[in-house]
């Protein structure tokens, strides 16, 4: 009796497939072709899933969104079993810095699909991160937690702190993706600047 095709399994083998053939290509250059060649399978089959590549790269980098969250939340149960707002924010920028390869890959990808629909009208339709906000909107109520208990300095906004947070995290992820810096120095630029929103933890 032949095995029962699980079509789910199929298409996150050949997204997976799609994340490696693009981290090494590029984004722009990678056709339909490379992931059947990457994952091992027929151009044929990669079309019967994925009708055009767009659809394809959405639901690739999807699943690279998906895992990189699953990253984040580990990073932030590393913190302890009760973290308080500074660490659950440095830790959730902290993991968005591309320090190995699979964080190199999302930072890379997401990055050139952000480029890339600015022309092409196709990508642009798709964005493959639902709720682009949530992050900041996350940052914020964190920061409003903060300043109700009295951690941050007085006069920080946390909706304009939190914005800048996250734009700094990821100007220096890219900086860290092209060798301008190392990812303990920019570790240390975040903490430099998470100083000057949380106010000096009190002694013993």
């Amino acid at each position: 009796m032949p095995r029962r095709v699980d079509h789910g399994e199929r298409r996150a083998e050949i997204a997976k497939a799609l994340v490696r053939a693009a981290g090494r290509l590029g984004l722009h250059a990678v056709g339909m072709r490379d992931v059947a060649a990457e994952a091992g399978v027929s151009l044929r089959l990669v079309q019967y899933y994925f009708e055009s590549k767009e659809k394809l790269l959405l639901f690739g980098l999807q699943q690279l969104a998906v895992r990189f969250g699953e990253r984040v939340s580990a990073r932030i149960a590393a913190a302890g079993p009760d973290p308080g707002p500074r660490e659950v924010i440095e830790a959730l920028l902290t993991a968005a810095l591309p320090v190995d390869a699979e964080s190199r890959t999302f930072h890379h990808l997401y990055t050139s699909y952000a480029v890339l629909s600015v022309t092409d009208e196709a990508l642009a339709a798709q964005p493959f991160i639902k709720d682009p906000d949530a992050a900041e909107a996350t940052v914020t109520a964190l920061l409003r937690r903060a300043a109700d208990a009295g951690l941050l300095f007085p006069g920080t906004d946390p909706a304009a702190a939190a914005a800048g947070l996250l734009a700094m995290s990821a100007g220096l992820g890219t900086g860290v993706l092209v060798g301008q810096r190392s990812a303990e120095s920019a570790a240390a630029v975040l903490a430099y600047h998470l100083d000057r929103v949380f106010r000096p933890a009190a002694g013993p």
